[in-house]
């Protein structure tokens, strides 16, 4: 039985929460309209969707602390933070790959809103599945979370190795099959993913785009969803942390799409997390690493990588 501190109201809550603010994000971030998402929007939606995270772990907070008792509403609202706080280091990592696949297709600012809006909506769906998965998973065998320990140790230091190397987009399988399963127009068609030429359908350049945004989608969410459980196995803290830092992803990528490489350091950050994540889930039969320390062993990673990716651009560019 996998326990968890929500009542099914609280899942249906929020479950219509994330379809109205998904429905307000698309209005609020262009519409119907095709445009260029402007660093000022993206910086205000970026601050809605971190304040919004904080305030439902407030709301979290001060519900448990009524129902079960503080210690216990202290100990999952801090779950909430370190998940969230893991799940949202781990998205700058999608935007990198997706920065490399725009500039790859060589994919206009104006029509990238629409793919990565099926992007996000992508990475809810795995990340429900793999959720639901992972908690049956981790409930009816334990020793699992040792694997998903050496898993993000190895991942953490592959990524340390290859921080610096780009992949070849064209070797993908999956895209080579569907250049030979599909045909393909050679120019975009604005957003559209197909169109019909003398009677047949045919896919445009940005069918290719989605194809390997929702690749990304479901590779990133094998690197994050173990990580999680290393904080918490409720469920509803792990796809709540989850979907905040997911919704947020867009305005994310919007707001660093244009300074991506004033933070290429990031990268070892972000290997160095997987790693500590990885080394607290097999060792935490012999030692206990408290929810806050993990917070404040992570905030050290990513400050340190952000303040030295910051020293090196303005050096370069001095």
């Amino acid at each position: 039985m996998i326990e968890s501190v929500a009542q099914p109201w609280m899942w249906a809550v929020f479950i219509g929460f994330v379809l109205l603010m998904l429905a307000v994000d698309v209005f609020a971030l262009g519409g119907s309209r095709s445009h260029k998402v402007s660093v000022k929007e993206a910086a205000a939606w970026s601050l809605v969707w971190v304040s919004l995270a904080l305030l439902f772990d407030l709301g979290l907070w001060v519900y448990l602390s009524e129902t079960v008792g503080r210690e216990i509403a202290t100990a999952k609202a801090m779950e909430f933070l370190a998940g969230y706080v893991i799940e949202k280091s781990l998205s700058v990592d999608n935007v990198f790959v997706f920065l490399l696949i725009f500039g790859h297709f060589a994919v206009p600012p104006q029509y990238q809103r629409k793919v990565l809006l099926y992007g996000v909506l992508g990475a809810i769906v795995m990340r429900i599945i793999m959720i639901l998965a992972g908690s049956w998973v981790v409930t009816q065998f334990s020793w699992v979370l040792y694997l998903f320990g050496i898993f993000l140790l190895v991942t953490g230091m592959r990524m340390l190795v290859a921080a610096e190397e780009e992949p070849d987009l064209e070797a993908n399988p999956v895209l080579r099959m569907a250049k030979k399963l599909l045909p393909f127009t050679k120019d975009f068609h604005e957003e559209k993913f197909s169109i019909r030429e003398n009677g047949k359908r045919i896919f445009t350049p940005l069918f290719l785009v989605l194809i390997l945004i929702e690749i990304s989608d479901v590779i990133f969410a094998v690197d994050s969803i173990p990580a999680i459980f290393a904080v918490t196995t409720d469920p509803f803290i792990v796809f709540t942390s989850n979907i905040f830092a997911i919704m947020g992803l867009r305005a994310l990528y919007f707001l660093l799409a244009d300074m991506a490489d004033r933070f290429h350091l990031l990268k070892f950050g972000l290997a160095f997390v997987l790693m500590f994540v990885g080394i607290k889930m097999l060792i935490v039969k012999w030692m206990h690493v408290p929810t806050s320390v993990s917070l404040m062993v992570i905030a050290v990673l990513l400050g340190s990588s952000i303040i030295a990716s910051l020293f090196v651009s303005r050096k370069k560019d001095s």
